[in-house]
């Protein structure tokens, strides 16, 4: 789904008119509805700074907004493809299911593994109805801000590192 359905969407999901949300961007008049209709059709496409602005107005991640293109079946498989060669994601078929999995021995693995088990808890929660589909949808729709299960760590700078390297070398001559 492009950016310009991705904004109608949540506009649709605040049950506000391309004018209201126009408006609310702050464009006047008449040039509200029609700036909306322009981005949602894409002959436009919003500056960095307007998809922050919807983004917060809407309560979601910019990242929700700018999605790749995939409403095709072309560009759905190339971005399969793409994440295939990013962060290992493999296909597999299992008891006959086609199965999407992550490739244990890519360097992306622990990383991938962590936030998709996060994603599959949270839909497991919502499957047996601990959490709304609201909740669920507030997870991913401004995901990592709500996600609990993550543990982020800090990676110490590359100069901090170079520097613990050289002492390390000192110590061993």
């Amino acid at each position: 789904m492009a950016i310009g359905q991705r904004i109608k969407f949540f506009r649709n999901k605040k049950k506000l008119t391309q004018k209201q949300l126009g408006e609310k961007l702050g464009f006047l008049g008449k040039t509200s509805d029609v700036r909306m209709a322009q981005y949602e059709s894409e002959a436009r496409i919003p500056k960095i700074d307007l998809v922050k602005e919807m983004a917060n107005l809407f309560g979601v991640s910019t990242h929700a907004l700018n999605v790749p293109n995939i409403d095709t079946y072309i560009g759905l498989m190339h971005t399969l493809f793409a994440l295939e060669d990013m962060y290992g994601l493999k296909i597999s078929e299992i008891d006959g299911e086609l199965c999407l999995r992550l490739d244990k021995s890519s360097k992306e693995y622990t990383s991938m593994f962590d936030m998709l088990h996060a994603w599959q808890l949270q839909a497991a929660r919502l499957e047996s109805e601990e959490i709304s589909k609201e909740e669920y949808d507030a997870w991913r729709y401004k995901y990592p801000e709500l996600d609990t299960e993550q543990r982020w760590a800090k990676v110490p700078s590359q100069g901090l590192s170079d520097m613990l390297m050289q002492e390390l070398d000192k110590t061993e001559k």
